[in-house]
């Protein structure tokens, strides 16, 4: 009997070291870098019509590994449509999809859009929830650096600046490093006001004779709705009132947002390097 029972253990300790080993290759040898927003973050509507990317995840990994330098990344983008943070946290998604992930060396956090639509008094509730976050996130992965972003370009100027100083006050009273994304993005958009958002619209506003260019951008659904990622249909549709209603980043936002993400964090990936060989 006890060599059955001893095989039995031996492979078991087996199991447990190749279980172990898959869980640490996902991050052994690769910084890991946690993105947590909104759909401004997660870029649904992009994948779903050009799945293969590069979406935002894919552009700052790119760009950091084209700095020698710099360690390869594993860049994990867990932003989601209509979040905000108060939701993320009661619908348990930090806690099932972030709390747990190994290795975490970085955290980009970008809020603020939604939490402006439903949480009421904004300017105690979006701080107090916010430091909430990064408390569980201080606890979860103690060793990662923890970043506060200002929102992109979103809505009217006067809110998004508002979004912005809050954010500003959250990293000042947390000690933490403030990743103002607001002025490049605002900067490019002067280049073409439309050309970094997709066009989202209502299907049953389409003319119907008009109908035949769309066909292979509708959306199904209860209310189906066309959508095209850049301009090539604006010369058809252009002239519909709210046909560039929608403020979305496309693909070529992301690129501008995951370019100046990149260009942020190789500095603080190097400086961070240095003091840890002191």
């Amino acid at each position: 009997m006890r060599l059955p029972v001893l095989r039995i253990v031996l492979a078991t300790i087996l199991l447990l070291i190749i279980n172990g080993s898959s869980v640490e290759a996902e991050h052994e040898g690769k910084l890991q870098i946690l993105l947590l927003g909104d759909s401004t973050t997660e870029g649904s509507v992009p994948r779903r019509h050009v799945p293969e990317g590069p979406h935002l995840e894919d552009v700052v990994r790119l760009l950091l590994a084209e700095e020698k330098d710099l360690p390869p990344t594993n860049v994990i983008n867990l932003g989601l449509s209509g979040e905000y943070i108060r939701r993320l946290l009661d619908s348990g998604r930090y806690e099932k999809e972030a709390s747990k992930l190994p290795g975490i060396d970085y955290v980009l956090i970008r809020y603020g859009l939604n939490d402006n639509a439903y949480r009421e008094n904004l300017e105690e509730s979006f701080p107090k929830d916010y430091h909430e976050l990064i408390g569980r996130i201080k606890i979860d992965h103690p060793q990662a650096t923890i970043i506060v972003m200002t929102v992109i370009p979103y809505g009217s100027e006067e809110m998004c600046l508002r979004l912005n100083k809050l954010n500003e006050q959250v990293a000042k009273a947390e000690g933490l490093t403030l990743f103002d994304i607001y002025p490049r993005y605002a900067e490019e958009l002067k280049r073409g006001p439309d050309m970094l958002n997709y066009r989202r619209f209502p299907l049953e506003k389409i003319p119907e004779n008009r109908r035949e260019f769309v066909k292979s951008f509708i959306v199904p659904g209860a209310t189906p709705t066309v959508e095209v990622l850049d301009n090539r249909l604006d010369a058809h549709f252009g002239h519909l009132p709210g046909w560039f209603g929608d403020r979305h980043p496309n693909l070529a936002g992301y690129h501008v947002i995951g370019d100046e993400t990149a260009r942020f964090l190789a500095p603080l990936i190097r400086e961070k390097q240095v003091a840890g060989k002191k």
